[in-house]
């Protein structure tokens, strides 16, 4: 029997596939991310993600269904509520949320305005519903006259603050971030509070290493959690390990940008040899062209992993949410999310179907790695075994 000693796992933040049946809730029913953004590009070249069976998952144009895909592939819903990435690692980490109350659904409540002012000592800008690309582009020149915090939601449970590094030092920035998460969970608001660092010019703020999300614990038994227990090394590269506030993670690995996640984990694969590498892509902006750039380059990139992967090694790629910008008003969108499963001598061509909750993912990783079981979802491992 072939035994797995080490799994990469690679979510795509808004890696979506199509609306979930609940989306209608959402306000996200024609949601569909990959297939908009590949009609508004006209058309996505994707070789290796249709290899690995990407065709048979959603049409998208530009991406053939081949006859026989080298990977494993399938889509995972969420039972949890909510459509932010807290949301989908949770639940790929083993942990469904049964409620869950939409803090920012009309932008920063005005309590946790005061909040952020009151810590930093400066009225804030922005305050509104959007991405992270508008933000800066909208508020560069007046953040860097004035000092004044770039604030902002994502219409979920998520605010970020944006601030240049010459207006205060990452460190300071980051430790007033986590004393506004501290006084805002005080004040009975359950929100994730993302701090990031710019630099650049007046005209073309850009990020910088050093963005941290602090977040509650998860409140069950996380995939980290039972491999931590088991013995297992859990590196978390991008946010993946702020994300579980670090619990059950042994190492955390800051970057700057999604394709800087995925060269970390190149760097890694001669360092770390067995457990869990998870690492956090942030690939998708508001802006298809770059969108479409990233996704090609990313695919274009797979190979440099797939060429280094060892037996008992397993790469699984998947994403957290869907981010449908196609649609106006949206900073993230309640979709199902592609998986493909890959490595050397596992099965291929599989199709592991669409499976009701991501938490599948994290029981199949802890069955792999031969930790004890999460208390929900169901492991496909049995389908990747060749024969």
């Amino acid at each position: 029997m072939l035994m797995i000693n080490r799994v990469i796992l690679l979510v795509v933040d808004g890696f979506g596939v199509g609306a979930l049946p609940d989306g209608i809730d959402y306000g996200d029913a024609e949601a569909n991310t990959l297939m908009h953004l590949a009609e508004t590009v006209d058309g996505l070249s994707l070789p290796n993600f249709e290899m690995l069976g990407l065709g048979h998952i959603v049409p998208i144009k530009g991406v053939r269904t081949t006859v026989q895909p080298n990977g494993c592939f399938g889509r995972l819903g969420f039972l949890s509520p909510g459509k932010d990435s807290v949301v989908g690692y949770w639940e790929i980490g083993g942990v469904i949320q049964k409620e869950a109350s939409t803090v920012c659904q009309a932008g920063v409540p005005t309590k946790i305005v005061d909040i952020v002012e009151q810590s930093l000592g400066r009225k804030s800008i922005g305050r509104g519903i959007s991405s992270m690309e508008a933000m800066l582009r909208r508020h560069s020149m007046e953040h860097m006259a004035t000092g004044a915090p770039i604030l902002w939601a994502d219409g979920g449970n998520t605010c970020v603050l944006a601030m240049h590094e010459s207006i205060m030092a990452p460190v300071e920035f980051q430790q007033r971030c986590r004393e506004i998460r501290k006084a805002v969970k005080d004040a009975g608001t359950l929100i994730r509070v993302v701090g990031q660092p710019v630099a650049g010019g007046h005209d073309l703020l850009r990020l910088q290493i050093g963005r941290r999300d602090f977040v509650i614990e998860p409140p069950g038994v996380t995939m980290m959690d039972v491999l931590s227990r088991s013995g297992q090394i859990a590196m978390g590269v991008g946010k993946a390990y702020d994300l579980f506030s670090g619990r059950g993670l042994t190492k955390s690995f800051p970057v700057p940008s999604g394709m800087a996640a995925f060269d970390e984990v190149i760097g890694m694969l001669n360092k770390v040899p067995r457990g869990l590498i998870c690492a956090s892509l942030d690939l998708l902006s508001d802006d298809a062209g770059r969108s479409a750039t990233a996704v090609q380059e990313f695919d274009r990139r797979l190979p440099d992993l797939f060429e280094r992967l060892r037996l008992g090694d397993m790469v699984l790629v998947t994403g957290d949410h869907g981010r449908d910008f196609s649609l106006p008003g949206k900073a993230s969108t309640r979709e199902y999310v592609p998986v493909f499963v890959t490595g050397p001598k596992l099965a291929q061509g599989v199709d592991l179907g669409t499976r009701l909750t991501a938490a599948d993912v994290g029981q199949t990783i802890v069955e792999a790695l031969r930790a004890e079981r999460l208390p929900v979802g169901e492991s496909f491992l049995d389908a990747l075994r060749p024969g």
